[in-house]
């Protein structure tokens, strides 16, 4: 058998993270994965340039049962920490809108950085590794150990790290391996769901917008208390494109509470109806359909307008016309069928319950010596390199405990 302090499950982002700050404390750690290559996840992220952290991180960009939960964490590791790391490799990165930074060459940056810093501190990383069973024996002395048996032999440890991700990106080997765990040891589980998801079309809508796929438009993107600013992009099972995948995460929370519609605003930044007004009295001979399609692609104009005739000048109409056309395209009220699910979601809502985990150590209350970090817990980032800071952050925090 194979001793070490700590045995971390998963060459995940949260994972690599925790073993880097546990073996600069002096432990001796292995990191154990099913997979050929360290960091899959984090190679194709963000269009393979992997957005590696956001400038505006709080709670409030986190979806959870708890939301305090994440707040000790990731106050203790913040993104100014990740950049320090970045900017010592000489990585180079560039902020987009909406604060989320990106590297500038290739998410492969990232995964090497932190394989370098692993060697840096002599952490052993074990791949092509089928995990059999897991065991937890009992000693005489205070502490008790873990027993894991492999496709390569056994391994023994004091502190076993869970960082093996959640269902979401299957192509990449995506299992539900950490929420097993959870339950052998009789944690409790918040029901997993796809989240920062397409929204598929109903019977009806599919008919109705299936001829608009491959259009994008900027949008106001509203649910409940939730709104976001971003591109919406027409596929042909549903709607996607960022403001979409943002949205979903809290439509899916309420899924099952029959909720409202969401409500969508095309080219947010204009009201239509006035400007309508305006354009019916500086050119009233124009078409109505004509000026529309100087704001929106004439496929998204004909769909939306096919309850009225928009073949006319635009004198020809009313307010009371110009206004119903208007509210067609700023206030689209879409009532998802569902999603397109785990095959194509970035991360997965729910996983450990947070009531069974230290905020501060990750550690399980009622397992000593056993810790998740990263997307199997409970915590759900925005789009934005917000699950990305979540992993370095929790990954830091059982780091600095295990």
């Amino acid at each position: 058998m194979k001793l070490f302090d700590v045995i971390i499950i998963g060459a995940s982002a949260s994972g690599l993270m925790c073993a880097i700050e546990a073996a600069r404390r002096g432990r001796n750690v292995i990191v154990l994965d099913h997979a050929a290559k360290a960091g899959k996840k984090i190679r194709i992220s963000g269009g393979g340039r992997c957005n590696f952290t956001n400038y505006n991180i709080s709670s409030e960009n986190y979806l959870s049962n708890n939301k305090h939960f994440c707040k000790s964490a990731l106050s203790r590791y913040q993104y100014y920490d990740f950049l320090a790391l970045i900017t010592e490799y000489q990585i180079p990165w560039h902020e987009r809108e909406h604060g989320q930074l990106f590297c500038d060459r290739s998410a492969n940056d990232i995964v090497q950085m932190l394989l370098s810093e692993c060697q840096r501190y002599k952490v052993s990383i074990q791949l092509n590794c089928q995990l059999q069973a897991i065991k937890k024996i009992h000693n005489d002395t205070a502490d008790d150990d873990f027993l894991l048996t492999s496709s390569i032999g056994d391994y023994g440890c004091r502190s076993l790290v869970i960082a093996t991700g959640g269902l979401s990106v299957v192509k990449m080997g995506a299992s539900d391996f950490g929420l097993r765990i959870a339950r052998q040891f009789n944690l409790n589980i918040i029901a997993t769901q796809p989240g920062l998801v397409p929204l598929s079309y109903s019977a009806k809508d599919s008919k109705k917008y299936k001829p608009l796929s491959g259009i994008a438009v900027k949008c106001e993107i509203s649910f409940a208390d939730r709104s976001f600013v971003e591109n919406l992009l027409f596929t042909h099972k549903g709607i996607s494109g960022p403001a979409v995948l943002q949205i979903s995460s809290y439509w899916m929370t309420q899924r099952e509470q029959k909720p409202e519609s969401i409500k969508i605003k095309l080219l947010a930044d204009i009201d239509l109806y006035e400007w309508l007004l305006e354009q019916q009295s500086e050119q009233p001979n124009m078409m109505l359909k004509n000026i529309l399609a100087n704001l929106f692609p004439k496929r998204l104009v004909e769909c939306f307008c096919q309850q009225y005739e928009v073949n006319h000048s635009i004198k020809q109409y009313n307010n009371e016309t110009l206004k119903s056309v208007s509210e067609l395209f700023q206030n689209w009220h879409f009532w998802p069928d569902g999603t397109e699910g785990y095959r194509v979601a970035e991360v997965t809502l729910g996983g450990v319950d947070t009531n069974e985990l230290s905020s501060r150590t990750m550690q399980a209350k009622k397992v000593p010596g056993l810790y998740f970090i990263g997307e199997v817990v409970d915590v759900t980032g925005q789009l934005g390199g917000y699950n990305f800071q979540w992993a370095w952050s929790s990954g830091f925090a059982a780091g600095q405990f295990v």
